[in-house]
């Protein structure tokens, strides 16, 4: 793109007669060879609406459009990156062990539910002793609410939350308060509603499958380019938005034979984009299968900075819950937090009951802030029935010695929005979609899978008021001041002992519901239980260093 001209370009080998209209008029592609169709359109730019016109006349967006102002049905915007002039360029990101993840949704983080309002809140982060912002996924989806999960355009930034503009000014804004920024990334599937791909080419194949139909084709003939295309939004995230952490989701569902898998080319990609800049660069990965391989270098693991280890998340709930339901079943046992204080997977290589097979594969070797824990994530609240934080499942004296056990632990910690001061308020699934027969599909699907499981009056995903009971509530008086005083000694603690910390996995014992975690310069305690135990009074927790 320069000043008097843009070039578009867009994988097509199956359309003829393509053209894409600018400013109200048509322009031809033309066959760029291997199914690329492209145009030069003088005097377009930065700002004009385009889409490509079908050869019936149907109108699409961009595949790869970086701007989506009237929604993920309607035409893109050309969006200029090099337009944004940094105002904190000297940052270089932080180190993997530096790392505390605050994650947060920008929809219910504040009651503007913008990323202009979200980095208003910055300061306060700062003041607890986060270091690093996680974004809950930002490209387009469909209506105004969602997860984020069902996005449908890569490249591109939801406008109700401000647009591309918007994220560079939230990245610059963190950049200058000293945060990271890690962005949530969806590249296992693409929403169903607004996905409109195959229409240009063969994206997906009927060989994988996902929840949402056929799956992306990354090890077919025309493979080549869609893992192009996918690592190619994965980069520009990182080169023209500054983006310093990308959270991989659910990379055990993305379907790829090939010899080197998506992941691994994706990461050496990003790391090479962060190498010549000289800022340090971080992919974590979401992934249930316990399997090192995320993070061994190539070639034979994908080379990951971390991985996101729930089973300290789980052996904790389980724990204190009392609940054993699907993969819980696993846990419950306080052998079970021990294990995973110590070595990061509770299953390595063990039998599961849940899988009904070996699980997980060993730790050995690996750094203990290569594992991403939490006592709550969106995942495992929000994909309850209702909704329900762990404040409002377990006594408010038990968040204290759980709390510590993440922030004090093993792992690189992460706190979910909102947990910092005892958010009682529900994080539910909520959908915007505009399809009515995709509406009513969500709504009845989602109802009858939990009353199969004996739970009535589920919300329903698609009514405003489920996303408005989402919002944060912010409060700072009595026991949540209490307990956000509580976070901020841990991690303050926690930056004091970082090289400790980071070094190497900490001596874990057990005292009945005692866990005691043994480092040079700092011990901590904290009783899981509501009796006495190893010396601690219910619920409590000891801190001590020398």
């Amino acid at each position: 793109m320069s000043r008097h001209a843009v070039r578009f370009r867009v994988w097509a080998p199956a359309v003829d007669g393509l053209a894409v209209r600018v400013r109200g008029r048509d322009h031809p592609l033309e066959d760029d060879g291997e199914g690329w169709r492209v145009a030069e359109v003088p005097g377009a730019g930065h700002g004009d609406r385009y889409a490509f016109v079908l050869p019936g006349g149907e109108t699409r967006p961009d595949p790869a459009s970086r701007r989506q102002p009237d929604g993920v049905h309607g035409p893109s915007q050309i969006f200029d990156p090099a337009r944004h002039a940094w105002r904190n360029g000297g940052f270089t990101g932080r180190a993997l062990e530096e790392l505390v993840f605050y994650e947060l949704h920008v929809g219910t983080f504040t009651p503007e539910g913008t990323l202009d309002a979200a980095a208003e809140r910055l300061p306060g982060l700062v003041e607890l002793g986060v270091t690093c912002v996680q974004l809950m996924p930002l490209q387009p989806f469909p209506g105004d609410r969602n997860w984020g999960y069902d996005g449908v355009a890569p490249y591109a930034v939801h406008e109700a939350y401000g647009g591309p503009a918007a994220l560079q000014r939230f990245v610059d804004r963190a950049h200058g308060l000293g945060l990271a920024v890690c962005l949530d990334v969806v590249y296992n599937h693409l929403g169903p509603e607004g996905n409109y791909l195959a229409a240009f080419a063969p994206y997906f194949t009927d060989r994988h499958h996902t929840l949402w139909g056929d799956g992306l084709d990354f090890d077919g003939p025309g493979a080549g380019v869609v893992r192009r295309f996918m690592i190619g939004a994965a980069v520009q995230w990182v080169r023209d938005f500054r983006v310093d952490v990308l959270r991989l989701d659910a990379t055990h569902a993305i379907q790829d034979g090939a010899p080197r898998h998506l992941v691994a080319e994706l990461c050496e990609a990003v790391h090479d984009v962060g190498r010549r800049a000289g800022r340090r660069v971080h992919v974590v990965a979401e992934n249930d299968e316990n399997d090192r391989k995320v993070l061994d270098p190539p070639p034979e693991g994908w080379g990951c900075s971390a991985v996101w280890a729930d089973d300290l998340h789980h052996a904790l709930h389980a724990l204190v819950t009392g609940e054993g339901g699907k993969f819980l079943a696993d846990f419950g046992r306080k052998e079970d937090v021990a294990a995973a204080l110590a070595g990061g997977f509770v299953y390595q290589g063990q039998r599961s009951a849940f899988r009904g097979r070996p699980h997980g594969t060993p730790t050995r070797g690996l750094a203990p802030a290569r594992f991403v824990t939490c006592a709550q994530n969106h995942d495992q609240v929000g994909n309850r029935p209702r909704g329900e934080r762990l404040s409002t499942l377990v006594p408010w004296e038990a968040l204290y010695p759980i709390s510590t056990l993440v922030l004090l632990g093993s792992g690189t910690p992460l706190l979910f929005m909102g947990e910092e001061y005892g958010e009682t308020r529900p994080f539910l699934y909520f959908t915007s979609h505009s399809d009515p027969g995709l509406a009513k599909a969500v709504s009845e699907g989602r109802k009858a899978e939990f009353i199969a499981e004996g739970v009535e009056a589920v919300p329903d995903p698609q009514a405003e008021e489920t996303f408005l009971r989402s919002r944060l509530a912010p409060r700072r008086d009595g026991r949540h001041g209490e307990l956000l005083a509580h976070y901020r000694r841990c991690l303050a603690l926690r930056r004091r002992h970082l090289p400790a910390i980071a070094a190497r996995w900490p001596e874990v014992t057990l005292d009945g519901a005692a866990v005691t975690l043994r480092r040079p310069g700092l011990l901590v305690r904290a009783n899981l239980g509501a009796a006495p135990a190893g010396g601690l009074g219910p619920w409590s927790v000891e801190l001590r260093e020398g």
